[in-house]
């Protein structure tokens, strides 16, 4: 009876799971799939706490309040922000436990206990996968927080050395479901290939595509769970891990897509220098550009009925969102139509964004992604980049020797005023200089983005300038 109310539990842990993946799906319910899931996660820990097989709960209880306690103070302190560097750092420690299970797992067999060839094989992957998320999670995380250079770190026959070692490892894995009194060195070889391949295989893509790589991670870790739950004969590790694998690969395609670029390419192109300077002409210095002053943009605003903002990056770093709903609010107040242009990778993870605006209540209703959207700036006024750069890049559009040529990008240069908010000239994450900031309808207002905003509120509602 016992064994049949568990595997209860799993079920409806599952398809609270599915709900979830469901709801994560639209930003108006992103919460309640959040809290969905939550609640299945609850349900699965709860009844395998109940299982026959746990004999004694001391160091199980020690780790939920070791862990709860960590994990609630760094939650409780981080800016939405740096969430990008959270999930990553999330995924580092997942991985670990994955392989570290796997570690126990095959201890037991060396121990004396018999693994069939389908235990053999779970565990092989389970410890590979596990250890790859582990170490290439935390080269996200140093790229991400600037621990590690967002350029691509490349040498020569990177590729080839990492896929060889990719197959080779694949390989060892097969032999040992093969041979099942395969050496005990075979195990740890794949373990540490695993271990190497995570930093070999991240660092070198660039700053650009850190929002698919976290994503193909997530998507590892995934696939690592699920074969922990084939080594461990868990069907609801199975099923969440298979979820998690699948949507994580999805996710890391429309992404790719998204860019106009193939998987492979952001997998092994090198692509992203984690930003440069502005190019030079030939044999001469930076092209010109119509630097404004804040009572500059502030008279254009004035003059708008239509403005769509446009949030990049910058917006993240400066922890902006909140001075940009400020500064939209006053426009609003003056029968300004206000609407927000969410690009799908724009920032440093996917719906980087739409997290920070929600965070300072920006209602989904006027967040317009790229093909709602794009058609609305030839009839716009007024456009605000703040902190945005390659998915404004009209280059994309016309440069063939770009890299980013074909990436679809907002059609920002066909309104009739352009206001850049930047903190300097520094190109991208790509390192392409952008053709919009010298454009004649383009102005630049170069500083701290938050500043520069609550400075434009004020002159907005009249309070200063």
């Amino acid at each position: 009876m016992r064994e049949q109310l568990i595997n209860l539990a799993y079920l409806v842990a599952s398809i609270l799971f599915i709900l979830c993946l469901r709801g994560l799906s639209s930003p108006e319910q992103g919460k309640r799939g959040i809290f969905l899931g939550e609640l299945g996660m609850l349900i699965a820990v709860v009844a395998t706490l109940f299982k026959a097989e746990i004999i004694s709960y001391q160091w199980i209880v020690a780790g939920l309040l070791i862990g709860a306690l960590i994990g609630t103070a760094i939650s409780a302190r981080l800016p939405m922000t740096k969430m990008p560097e959270r999930i990553a750092f999330s995924h580092a420690f997942g991985g670990l436990a994955t392989s570290l299970v796997g570690i126990a797992e095959f201890r037991r067999h060396m121990l004396g206990e018999e693994l069939s060839r389908l235990e053999t094989g779970a565990l092989g992957f389970e410890v590979f996968l596990g250890a790859l998320t582990f170490t290439g999670s935390l080269m996200a995380f140093g790229k991400l927080q600037g621990f590690i250079s967002g350029a691509p770190i490349t040498y020569k026959g990177q590729n080839f050395t990492n896929i060889g070692a990719f197959l080779a490892t694949l390989g060892l894995i097969a032999y040992q479901v093969a041979v099942p009194d395969a050496p005990l060195w075979m195990f740890f070889l794949v373990l540490a290939t695993g271990l190497v391949l995570g930093i070999t295989a991240v660092l070198p893509i660039g700053g650009a595509d850190m929002p698919v790589v976290i994503s193909l991670l997530n998507s590892y870790a995934g696939l690592a769970a699920c074969a922990t739950g084939f080594a461990l004969g868990s069907n609801i590790l199975i099923i969440s891990g298979a979820l998690d694998g699948s949507s994580g690969l999805l996710l890391s395609l429309l992404m790719s897509k998204a860019m106009n670029r193939s998987f492979a390419n952001v997998v092994f192109g090198a692509f992203g220098t984690g930003g440069g300077t502005a190019a030079l002409t030939a044999g001469g210095p930076a092209k010109g550009y119509n630097e404004a002053t804040i009572e500059d943009a502030a008279a254009v605003l004035a003059a708008s009925q239509n403005v769509i903002i446009v949030p990049g990056y910058g917006m993240a770093v400066s922890q902006a969102q909140h001075a940009v709903r400020d500064l939209a609010a006053a426009l609003e107040k003056k029968g300004v139509d206000v609407k927000y242009a969410i690009h799908p990778v724009a920032g440093r993870m996917p719906g980087h964004m739409n997290v920070l605006l929600a965070e300072a209540n920006v209602p989904y209703d006027v967040l317009y992604d790229l093909d709602m959207i794009n058609d609305d700036f030839g009839r716009t006024d007024c456009v605000i980049v703040v902190g945005a750069n390659d998915v404004v890049n009209p280059g994309a559009k016309t440069d063939k020797q770009s890299p980013i040529f074909g990436m679809p990008v907002f059609n920002v240069e066909l309104s009739r005023s352009v206001i850049v908010l930047k903190r300097s000239m520094n190109t991208g994450f790509s390192g392409v200089d952008n053709e919009l900031f010298y454009l004649p309808n383009t102005m630049m207002v170069l500083g701290d983005a938050k500043k520069t905003l609550i400075a434009l509120f004020q002159a907005v509602k009249g309070d200063g300038h």
